[in-house]
């Protein structure tokens, strides 16, 4: 308000210094410099006053922020005091807690390690099927950052036990399962213990990932299918075989990844089927050949027993050959004879020189097969690395089946082909023995005539 008054007043004594004209003569310059002198004195003593006004307020400010900072000084003091105290009693306390919580701080750990550990277990069992709640309490608590409570200890102690009750249980409910198309078919489930799951006479396998049932794509034989079938449909309390997987299903999920045969001769490619062929070619040629000699024996046998000679068998042609009634020399005699083995012969070792061949070739054509199954990998192996054994499967299972192949045939052809030659030289032997008592006989009747 004064500093507005004075501002008023210098303008009123200004306006009329302005509207003042030039002075006329000296006396009107002096009389003009006394009245511009009174003005400004005037002024000063309002510049003097506004500043004694201006520095009185600064002071009085001045004394208010000191007396602000004495306060929030004092007020700093009283928290600094307090927050030592709330200190010290905070140390007293958590002192306190250590005492008497003593080895809970360990419990705890274990408790959360437990969980963990029985979260991993859980995961996988199928017992997961029907409780997944339980996965939640679990995991939250093996995560969790504070000391577990009474009710949560009892929850997982709880859990174990439920899960060890479970294992040695057949329990029947209804659940979705995955068919082998991709569906999925609420199915009655029927679970032995936390090891093998069985539903409409499949085996089941239990994905942790999804927590669904899954039928296996190739399943067992049909006799532990017929097995768990009749087990399922048992009544409850009577006692009855079933198949258990201790794996928990590892061994059912392995059979998926197990070829059958027809599958591993496809890994032998076309020289497997060649191999083959030959084994088919050597049996066909080793089965005509042994009822030839069949046949063979059991005219040589009964020619044996008959003096009637009969041209059906190789014994009585040859015999047919010698005729007493004609004078033979015994040197021709003889010769006739190993005439007419000779004529045999060539029936009763035929397809032997074959099943040599074919039992010599099929080892040689499953080299083959391993060399060309190498060169495969070592290609693979130059293109993508070692980093993907799979890339290399190829080549290593046509190298591996193919050398099975050719001495899976090789030695059944050995084997017959030593039988049938054994057979043949027996017959052999015979028509030899029989020859050489006829030339006997001959050289007797002639010495018998000499005399």
């Amino acid at each position: 308000m004064k500093s507005l008054i004075s501002l008023i007043l210098m303008l009123g004594l200004s306006l009329p210094l302005a509207a003042q004209e030039k002075p006329a003569n000296l006396d009107e310059l002096l009389e003009q410099v006394k009245r511009d002198r009174v003005l400004e004195q005037q002024q000063n003593k309002l510049r003097e006053a506004e500043f004694v006004e201006a520095h009185d307020e600064q002071a009085r400010l001045l004394e208010q922020a000191r007396q602000q900072l004495r306060a929030e000084e004092q007020r700093t003091q009283r928290l600094n005091s307090s927050f030592n105290e709330l200190e010290q009693t905070l140390a007293e306390q958590q002192a306190l807690l250590d005492e008497k919580s003593g080895s809970l701080g360990e419990l705890f750990g274990t408790v959360r390690q437990i969980a963990s550990d029985s979260n991993s277990v859980l995961q996988s069992s199928m017992t997961s099927v029907t409780r997944k709640e339980r996965l939640d309490f679990l995991a939250q608590l093996s995560e969790s950052k504070q000391q577990p409570t009474i009710d949560e200890l009892r929850q997982l102690w709880l859990t174990l036990q439920e899960e060890m009750t479970a294992s040695g249980k057949v329990k029947q409910f209804q659940a979705p399962v995955i068919t082998v198309t991709g569906e999925v078919a609420e199915q009655t489930v029927t679970r032995v213990g936390v090891f093998t799951a069985f539903s409409e006479g499949k085996f089941l396998r239990y994905l942790s990932e999804t927590g669904n049932l899954v039928e296996l794509a190739r399943q067992p034989v049909d006799r532990l299918r017929e097995l768990m079938t009749e087990f399922a449909d048992a009544e409850a309390g009577e006692l009855m075989p079933a198949v258990v997987d201790p794996t928990r299903g590892a061994i059912m999920a392995l059979l998926v990844q197990t070829p059958t045969l027809k599958e591993r001769i496809e890994q032998g490619g076309w020289i497997g089927y060649i191999i083959l062929v030959l084994g088919a070619v050597g049996l066909l040629v080793a089965m005509l050949q042994f009822l030839s000699l069949q046949r063979a024996g059991s005219g040589v046998a009964k020619q044996q027993k008959q003096k009637e000679i009969s041209q059906k068998n190789p014994l009585g042609r040859i015999l047919s050959v010698y005729n007493d009634k004609l004078a033979q020399d015994v040197e021709t005699l003889q010769l006739k004879l190993d005439e007419a083995i000779l004529r045999e012969m060539p029936k009763l070792e035929r397809g032997l020189i074959t099943l040599a061949i074919l039992a010599a070739i099929a080892p040689m054509l499953g080299l083959l097969g391993t060399v060309s199954g190498m060169i495969e990998t070592f290609q693979s192996i130059t293109l993508f690395g070692t980093g993907d054994p799979k890339l290399m499967s190829g080549g290593i299972s046509q190298a591996l089946v193919t050398t099975e192949l050719g001495l899976a045939v090789a030695i059944p052809l050995l084997l017959i082909h030593s039988g049938l030659s054994s057979k043949s030289n027996r017959l052999i032997q015979i028509l030899d023995e029989e020859s050489a008592s006829i030339v006997a006989r001959n050289a007797e009747t002639q010495n018998g005539q000499s005399d």
